[in-house]
């Protein structure tokens, strides 16, 4: 997790919570559904041990970026699924979701920004193999089990192939009736929660994340 390493301090740092990275296996190596089964099992061992870690089990918040973002919805779509427990909440930040990135923003913004719509969607292709693009833990979007999700905070940045994704899945949950909110950041594009130290957008994400991290 070398990637997230200084963000993931400074969401620690200012929440004063417990933070666990998950390092799951990636493509083309590891082909569905091994990274979806490592989030899965990644958040039912940090329920079991939450307790002798310090932490809380009653207050798990699950949360990643981009296709963490989407693991992060499927762990919990799997744990409502199986009926045992349930995070306090989630926070997606600018999620993949739809892997035929079917959206505007993928037309409008695919193409003149650091990450590409090309970029994005080649990493379907290489993770999903031969799932199909339509089945329910490769484009979550199209879902309708949304019903009995946790609090769910999505984060989405302005000139992201993703910004109309996740912005379409708040709506949905609010239409399933979960808690949710999201946040558009501006004059920003895909990833930018990890420049912190020269983005201001990326500074207030962090310090956003760990608010909702901290909160009752």
């Amino acid at each position: 997790m070398e990637t997230h390493d200084r963000q993931l301090r400074q969401i620690a740092n200012e929440s004063q919570s417990l933070v666990i990275a998950v390092d799951y296996r990636l493509a083309p190596e590891h082909v569905y559904p091994a990274a979806h089964d490592d989030a899965f099992k990644a958040a039912q061992i940090v329920h079991a041990n939450a307790s002798a870690w310090g932490g809380d089990p009653d207050n798990i918040t699950i949360a990643g970026d981009s296709a963490g973002g989407h693991l992060a919805l499927i762990t919990c779509l799997r744990l409502k699924a199986q009926g045992q427990w349930l995070p306090r909440r989630q926070i997606l930040v600018y999620p993949m979701l739809d892997a035929n990135g079917s959206s505007d923003s993928y037309q409008k913004n695919g193409d003149d920004y650091v990450i590409t719509r090309d970029m994005l969607l080649s990493g379907f292709e290489a993770y999903l193999s031969k799932l199909s693009f339509d089945h329910p833990e490769a484009s979550p979007l199209y879902r309708d089990d949304f019903a009995g999700l946790p609090e769910t905070h999505i984060l989405t940045a302005e000139f992201d192939p993703l910004v109309d994704e996740g912005e379409v899945l708040y709506r949905r949950l609010l239409e399933a009736g979960v808690d949710a909110q999201c946040r558009r950041y501006l004059g920003v594009n895909h990833g930018f929660i990890q420049l912190g130290g020269i983005s201001p957008a990326g500074r207030k994400a962090i310090t956003d994340i760990a608010s909702i991290v901290n909160s009752d």
